[in-house]
């Protein structure tokens, strides 16, 4: 197989695919540790969003509205019925780390809620919910109440609303779809009238449009009984076409939709397919869309091994060749959850899947995306950059063994990464290689 890198053909710029899901954060004896986050800087990590801040059950004290606006019935104008605290520590640390918050306005996962819910309930009143939220975004925007001026760019009413149709089983909203509706029309218009185009406004953290690959696949479009999962995709499909109705029937403030993805690279991309599909079709073509939760190894047998690292390499590039804007991966806590598949949470020290995260860093520092052409599929992935003065390129193969032949000539360095190649050097010819199935290579040149 043949791969030609032009780095005199200039393509585009590097999208943030690379940036995660809660920063690995902990509380100790002085407030909120951020001995981790260098982690994140070395690894130019662009955005960490902040949903499940500090884990399920596990914090009360940060980002969530109730815990930032802990009596609902106190008066959202006076700072005093605000506590910042925690969250100002963890912002705060997270900007020094050169980390953008990407600030989900809601509330934390309650996966117990079949024994009691606590604040999965659609707020009691809308309007004062968006002004809640309008003084938390001035608080770290406009150094209102003692705040700060982070300039915060992303701000997304809620996650996973739909995650089920029945109310009860529902642990991200125990309301309808028309309550999530009406609650983000009323709180995005009030949030735009106040910001403007300073921010952006979105959502909705779609559970996943899991209909996206499930139509591309025989076994589904063969006659059968429906099963759960299946019901619960159509849904999906059937609560972001009645969101988009009302989006543009109330013409109301939408600058970005998310959705998340836990498959597969392949099937990922027929889902992100599906939805560049449907948001075009409802009069959306350009808007930005992230994938904010996704994660392709989050299993006790695969999280942090040589498949997870080359998984996430590829899905990074693979999402890159789409209408993508953004991903963030779920996620960069320190954890037992398989979910937080960066950091090995006995030693403190990343899995060979951070590495990835930084290889791709690395392309994304140097912003400028060149051509590779030649024979990729198969599971093979290539991608390239230059800043002038550097050159980088991430290649990953998670398909069957494959020789590569480049146009690579002298002065390239490989560095591979697995679970004994922590991005560490590697005896590679980069003229003529081979690479064996979830094999993961980085190649640099200074000039």
């Amino acid at each position: 197989m043949k791969l030609n890198f032009d780095f005199e053909k200039i393509i585009g710029k590097i999208k943030p695919m690379h940036a995660v899901g809660q920063p690995p954060v902990e509380i100790g004896n002085n407030g909120v540790e951020d001995d981790m986050f260098h982690y994140l800087t070395e690894a130019n990590i662009p955005y960490s969003r902040l949903h499940d801040t500090g884990g399920c059950y596990a914090s009360n004290v940060f980002v969530d509205i109730p815990n930032l606006f802990r009596d609902f019935d106190a008066d959202e104008n006076d700072p005093e019925s605000y506590d910042f605290a925690f969250t100002d520590e963890l912002l705060s640390k997270m900007v020094a780390a050169k980390v953008e918050p990407y600030f989900r306005l809601g509330v934390t996962i309650e996966n117990a809620h079949m024994v009691k819910a606590y604040r999965v309930f659609p707020p009691k009143d809308p309007a004062k919910w968006a002004r809640i939220c309008e003084h938390v975004i001035r608080h770290y925007n406009e150094g209102w109440a003692n705040g700060f001026h982070f300039g915060i760019k992303y701000w997304e009413i809620w996650n996973e609303p739909d995650n089920e149709e029945s109310i009860e089983l529902n642990n991200m909203f125990k309301g309808t779809a028309e309550e999530y509706y009406e609650l983000y029309a009323v709180a995005s218009k009030h949030l735009r009238e106040c910001f403007g185009d300073s921010i952006k406004i979105g959502g909705y953290s779609s559970t996943g449009l899991y209909v996206g690959y499930m139509q591309e696949e025989e076994k589904y479009r063969q006659p059968h009984e429906i099963t759960h999962w299946e019901a619960r995709a159509i849904y999906h499909t059937k609560y972001l076409l009645g969101f988009l109705d009302r989006v543009k029937r109330d013409n109301l403030p939408f600058d970005f939709f998310s959705h998340h993805s836990y498959m597969d690279v392949k099937r990922t991309e027929d889902i992100q397919k599906y939805a560049e599909k449907l948001l075009a079709d409802a009069g959306y073509p350009d808007i930005e869309i992230h994938l904010n939760e996704w994660n392709t190894d989050r299993t006790r047998d695969t999280r942090g091994t040589t498949k997870a690292s080359a998984d996430v390499a590829a899905m990074m590039m693979a999402m890159h060749k789409t209408k993508m804007s953004m991903m963030c991966y779920y996620d960069a806590r320190i954890d037992i959850s398989v979910y937080g598949g960066l950091f090995n949470p006995m030693t403190y020290e990343p899995y060979c899947t951070y590495y990835s995260f930084k290889a791709f860093g690395k392309l994304y520092a140097m912003e400028n995306q060149i051509e590779v052409s030649g024979d990729l599929g198969d599971g093979l992935y290539a991608m390239a950059a230059t800043n002038g003065r550097e050159r980088g390129i991430l290649i990953t193969n998670i398909g069957e063994e494959k020789e590569i032949e480049t146009n690579l000539g002298r002065g390239y360095t490989a560095y591979r990464i697995d679970e004994k190649h922590f991005m560490t050097k590697a005896r590679v010819s980069v003229k003529k290689f081979k690479l064996k199935q979830y094999d993961t290579l980085y190649i640099e040149k200074n000039l």
